[in-house]
């Protein structure tokens, strides 16, 4: 975990860096890169803060944050494109295709059927993409 207080802004960019590959891959590293020319800043805080602060945190381990992180974009609602990112990072962090579909489903309970039905549509796109289908 990044908390000491003479760690450069540099250094934790770095560590954030350092979590987002590992668990988001090549899907993080273009969030950021989208974000250069209009807001390099808050590529900047993605990566130190939410990775290197918060992400890598002792309390959880990643498949169970990966799981928190679903059942809150879901909730959430319009945020396929993150979703996206995060169904690939709950793949890469262990989760299996059939564990991410009984979340979703387990979602529809508290967050609506249409909420349930986006993120189940934007986890089937992921497992087209990465030769996971047919789940179940």
């Amino acid at each position: 975990m990044s908390t000491a207080p003479t760690e450069s802004r540099k250094d934790r960019f770095d560590h954030g860096m350092e979590v987002l590959s590992r668990v988001d891959g090549e899907a993080g590293q273009k969030v950021i890169d989208a974000l250069a020319d209009i807001s390099p800043e808050l590529g900047h805080q993605v990566v130190a803060w939410a990775f290197g602060d918060i992400y890598d945190r002792p309390g959880l381990v990643p498949r169970d944050r990966q799981l928190v992180t679903l059942g809150m974009l879901t909730a959430l609602g319009g945020c396929e494109p993150q979703l996206e990112v995060h169904v690939n990072a709950a793949l890469n962090v262990g989760l299996t295709p059939e564990e991410i579909v009984e979340a979703l489903l387990h979602s529809a309970v508290y967050c609506g059927m249409p909420k349930a039905l986006n993120a189940t549509f934007v986890a089937k796109k992921v497992f087209g993409e990465r030769g996971l289908l047919p789940v179940g």
